[in-house]
């Protein structure tokens, strides 16, 4: 029996829906999900195996058509090297947003890869206009397959699922067949804390933050996590903190629950905020975060 597995690369425009498509496409929250734009900051590997086959999703930060910091360039460094090493794109983009990124199209116009333009939202939408969605980009990427999807509700997501079936190549699997994720538990960890800081912070905040795990300590029935937020103000790190604790103490709550529910084991979880002015134009700061192509 002949053995597919093959790299399926994610990429579009910040707030499509591309987390929320490779969750559902995993069966798992690998990627957090929130309304905000730029929650995916890293190349996020999701493993789904059958027994002939293994799928390795990559979860790409949104693009950046201004990088403002150094961290969006690496951010478009990901997206950049997605194009390249995937044996199938995923191209999404959101039928209820006008905007085309014209670089990342041009560039797919080129490509030998096969592409999948991935229409999301289509239950924000009408028939007359998903029509002409579908009719645009079919002119647009001609040697694309245009899908219609909804990725919160699951439409038509199946019907993806079955046709990256028929284009992964022969290959042996690149992981081992009990992986989910090419991440550890410490980044999972980093990510809910800073989903929820996205859930519970407005304006700038949620963007100056990047969490660290400082200490994990994991025993039968129970982990103790300290953990690190780093914001780039005084101010910030006050907004962070809340009122006599009560911001941190509420945000710590919400990530604790999720954690649990992750890791399926009691975690008591301390939270310090700390400023660290240019973190996010620090190439040192940068490569210990995690932020490298």
């Amino acid at each position: 029996m002949e053995h597919r597995a093959g790299y399926v690369n994610i990429i579009g425009r910040p707030n499509v829906g591309k987390s929320t498509l490779m969750n559902q496409l995993v069966g798992e929250k690998i990627s957090i999900i929130t309304s905000k734009a730029q929650t995916t900051r890293h190349r996020i590997l999701g493993i789904v195996n059958g027994e002939d086959f293994q799928i390795v999703y990559s979860d790409t930060p949104g693009i950046i058509k201004d990088p403002a910091y150094k961290m969006h360039d690496v951010m478009n460094q990901f997206v950049n090297v997605a194009l390249i090493d995937a044996d199938l794109i995923l191209f999404v983009v959101d039928i209820t947003d006008k905007k085309i990124e014209e670089q990342t199209v041009e560039k797919l116009k080129k490509t030998e890869i096969p592409v999948f333009v991935l229409i999301n939202k289509i239950d924000l939408s009408d028939q007359e206009h998903l029509e002409q969605a579908v009719n645009f980009w079919q002119e647009t990427l001609p040697a694309a397959t245009v899908f219609p999807i909804s990725a919160q509700y699951n439409a038509n997501v199946r019907n993806v699922f079955d046709h990256i079936l028929e284009k992964l190549p022969v290959n042996p699997p690149y992981f081992p067949k009990d992986e989910l994720t090419d991440r550890s538990m410490r980044f999972f960890i980093t990510e809910i804390i800073r989903e929820k800081i996205l859930l519970n912070y407005e304006q700038e905040i949620p963007y100056s933050v990047q969490v660290e795990v400082e200490s994990y300590e994991e025993s039968a029935k129970r982990i103790v996590i300290r953990a690190n937020i780093y914001v780039a103000r005084e101010s910030q790190k006050a907004i962070i903190i809340g009122k006599g604790g009560s911001a941190i103490k509420k945000l710590g709550m919400a990530a604790r629950t999720d954690i649990e529910e992750f890791t399926g084991k009691k975690i008591f979880l301390d939270l310090f905020v700390k400023v660290d002015k240019d973190w996010r134009d620090n190439e040192a700061e940068l490569k210990r975060f995690g932020y490298e192509a």
